[in-house]
């Protein structure tokens, strides 16, 4: 519970920030007459909806297995991560089609140092909100906290961007700078979407654990080596934020129930100390000679 809490409160920070940016964003553009500003307001928008859903699947994820669902709801985070990743999608082709407009039909762009002063506030926001949420994300290991700190910082850099387009056109006087800055950012936000959906489509799939997770679980059975005669079937998975952790050790047939226990006590108990939010399952195999 004091984790759900701890993920809850950060969902609901970047809720408020993305409320705030999105009203400070329609401002400027509509003072501005900017489409790179404007296009970064459906960016928030996006990130808005995007926050929401964090927040809602980490409620979801943090309810208890139960009959129907034994395994847990952690997958309702990867899921969360999926849809925000199509979201970012919808939000980058909004933007190209706006930006085409204003290439056809330039505008000038008016109260220039208004709206250049609210990117260099909105990028400074997220800077701070974004970091919050990576690290809770990360202590947390909640793919729908990260998907959204994704959101974030990807603002960031588009909101420096169009920051600095909007300097350009003041200093040279080319308006057609804002469309094209428009579709830059919108090109920076079509590669964050496909990382963010290609990482919560491999999580879905049941895809095993990174090569350096898969290491460290291979170290901690082969330390333990002299109890048992070798260990196979090794599978693992990710759903949610709780790692699957699964395989086969041989063991004599001699040994009795309460050294098997112990055994495989101590690799669950190693398991879990180096890899947060891990659940093992162990299975035993007894050898006999013939």
């Amino acid at each position: 519970m004091e984790s759900w809490d701890r993920r809850a409160k950060v969902a609901l920070l970047s809720i408020a920030s993305n409320f705030t940016l999105i009203i400070l964003k329609i401002f400027a553009g509509i003072l501005s007459g900017s489409v790179s500003i404007i296009s970064e307001a459906i960016h928030s928008g996006m990130d808005l909806i995007a926050s929401i859903i964090a927040f809602f699947s980490v409620r979801q994820s943090a309810k208890p297995a139960d009959k129907e669902h034994p395994y847990g709801h952690g997958k309702i985070e990867n899921f969360s991560g999926l849809v925000e990743g199509l979201l970012i999608f919808i939000a980058a082709g909004m933007i190209i089609t706006e930006a085409i407009k204003k290439i056809i039909e330039p505008t000038e762009i008016e109260q220039g140092t208004v709206a250049i002063v609210v990117m260099i506030v909105a990028s400074i926001v997220n800077l701070l909100v974004s970091k919050k949420l990576y690290r809770v994300a990360k202590e947390e290991d909640s793919m729908a906290l990260e998907a959204d700190a994704l959101h974030l910082k990807t603002d960031v850099y588009t909101s420096l961007g169009v920051a600095v387009g909007l300097v350009l056109i003041e200093v040279t006087g080319l308006h057609i700078l804002d469309p094209i800055v428009a579709i830059l950012v919108a090109l920076l936000i079509i590669k964050e979407a496909w990382d963010l959906c290609k990482n919560a489509f491999d999580a879905l799939m049941d895809s095993r654990l990174s090569d350096e997770e898969e290491t460290k679980i291979k170290t901690i059975i082969n330390s333990h080596s002299d109890k048992f005669l070798d260990f196979h079937k090794l599978k693992t998975r990710k759903s949610g934020n709780i790692k699957h952790i699964d395989f086969h050790i041989t063991v004599d047939a001699n040994l009795t129930a309460v050294e098997i226990h112990d055994i495989i006590g101590s690799l669950k108990k190693e398991m879990r100390e180096e890899l947060n939010h891990t659940r093992v399952n162990i299975h035993v195999d007894p050898y006999i000679k013939k």
